[in-house]
């Protein structure tokens, strides 16, 4: 019988063994088991692993016990350079990543820092001036502190590219490329991904030296924990057999608790959120057009339950580690296979099980072919109608009083239940108009008027004759006053 694999079995410093341990870490993962020991030995990784296995783990101990050596409590930033480079192509996954590598690093003099777009600069430059070992940073971000010479790069030692697919997907390569150039050249060379397009393997080519490929699951292949269900649905009652499954697919016809539903458009999501939220689901959206303020505000929300539904894009897809997610829903076929690897790979993580649902219209059959061919498997594919209306009011306590003579439910005005959170302005009332009378009395012609008086020729009017005025010198001088002396007489 082999022996249970540990992590007291690895030759981790004895901080970090205790840091792990306080967080639970107690029997590696198999992808962590073959990761580690290579990294450990400075060798070049290629790491195809499915989202949820702990690829951070299996790259961020073995990269902090390799730049251990340089920590110190000095003050100086110059102590302190960049050691370790992590690039993630989104927000999310990176400010995921931090939050590891600084447990991991918590019992070490080592400092952990991340940069991303979408905040305020100023607070990642003081960080980055004060000096940090390891730093998780987006491309498009990082490249700002390096144009605003915030951060030098020039003696990291180990660079991980965290999700390389989906960098290269969102069109970060000149980015990574100019950041590659600015690394040293004698460095080691970490990539891990859950799918390995040909791009890829063309950028591991010119990326790494003689790689040791880890890889603990088939390519593009989805985790055996989580069910994958399909549904073919008209395009016309997607939104209606959302909600019904929402509403009765959970624990004994009861609500489901925690969902993610994955749509293909910001302005969808937007309207998906608002029409949950009017039939009385708690729900919240997260997508590209929203600060990261209220991006990560909706996530917290969604994570201590007060959010019950969170409607995402495929900006969400990578970097959401959510304890015990039960249900990931597509409410839109992904248009890239690889997406719905890393959809469904939000739920079933560590070994948990899942449920993946997605939602299929007559115009998503080649869609769903792709999912297929790139998954080796073959969906068994449901018709699924929503339930009649009749039954649903039904079944919410709705009442005939509370419609009107059309059958129909009264709709509220927008202005009195805004769901975008628009505020009713506060508008002050208008003058009241004068009305005057007049203009409406219709037109009398009156008397005739009288015949105007004949112009007589200018020799019958008794006009004074015309003279020629006075010239200048016949005038006599006016009279001037002087000086405290009144007018002069003569």
């Amino acid at each position: 019988m082999s022996e249970q694999p540990s992590f007291s079995k690895f030759p981790l410093s004895s901080a970090i063994q205790q840091a792990i341990s306080e967080m639970g870490y107690v029997t590696p993962t198999p992808i962590q088991v073959q990761a580690i020991p290579v990294v450990l030995a400075g060798q070049d990784v290629m790491g195809a692993a499915q989202t949820g296995t702990g690829k951070t783990a299996g790259y961020g101990l073995p990269a902090i016990e390799r730049v251990l050596r340089y920590a110190n409590t000095s003050m100086s930033p110059a102590r302190h350079p960049v050691r370790v480079l992590i690039l993630a192509p989104t927000r999310e996954l990176a400010d995921q990543v931090n939050q590891n590598l600084v447990r991991y690093a918590s019992k070490t003099p080592l400092r952990v820092g991340v940069v991303f777009g979408g905040v305020d600069i100023k607070p990642q430059v003081e960080m980055l001036r004060r000096g940090v070992e390891i730093l998780t940073a987006t491309p498009g971000r990082l490249l700002d502190h390096v144009e605003g010479r915030s951060v030098n790069l020039s003696q990291v030692e180990i660079v991980i590219l965290d999700e390389a697919d989906r960098m290269l997907d969102m069109g970060f390569l000149p980015d990574i490329s100019r950041i590659l150039n600015l690394l040293p050249k004698k460095r080691q060379n970490l990539m891990f991904s859950a799918t390995f397009s040909p791009e890829i393997k063309k950028l591991a080519k010119n990326f790494l030296n003689h790689p040791v490929l880890v890889e603990v699951a088939r390519e593009n292949a989805t985790a055996e924990t989580v069910k994958q269900v399909v549904y073919r649905v008209h395009d016309s009652d997607k939104t209606d057999v959302l909600i019904d499954i929402l509403k009765t697919y959970g624990p004994e016809g009861t609500p489901l608790k925690q969902v993610l539903v994955f749509v293909n458009s910001k302005i969808g999501c937007r309207r998906l959120t608002n029409t949950l939220k009017r039939v009385g689901i708690e729900a919240e959206a997260i997508h590209g057009d929203r600060t990261q303020e209220e991006r990560l505000a909706a996530l917290q929300d969604f994570k201590t339950g007060k959010c019950e539904v969170l409607v995402a894009t495929d900006v969400a897809a990578r970097g959401l580690d959510i304890a015990e997610l039960p249900v990931v829903i597509n409410y839109d076929v992904p248009f890239g296979a690889e997406d719905y690897v890393h959809r469904i790979g939000r739920t079933g993580r560590a070994g948990a099980k899942g449920l993946a649902i997605m939602l299929s219209t007559a115009g998503d059959t080649r869609l769903v072919t792709a999912i297929e061919d790139l998954t080796k498997q073959k969906f068994d594919i449901e018709e699924l109608k929503p339930v009649p209306r009749s039954q649903r009011r039904r079944s919410s306590g709705e009442h005939a009083e509370d419609r009107d003579q059309g059958g129909r439910r009264p709709r509220p005005n927008w202005r009195d239940d805004d769901h975008e959170g628009r505020v009713r302005p506060d508008i002050p009332e208008a003058r009241k108009v004068v009305y005057d009378p007049i203009f409406d009395t219709p037109y009398e012609p009156g008397a005739e008027p009288a015949p105007a008086a004949p112009v007589k020729p200018q020799a019958e009017t008794d006009a004074e004759p015309w003279r020629p005025a006075a010239s200048s010198r016949s005038k006599k001088p006016a009279r001037v006053a002087a000086l405290l002396g009144g007018l002069l007489r003569k």
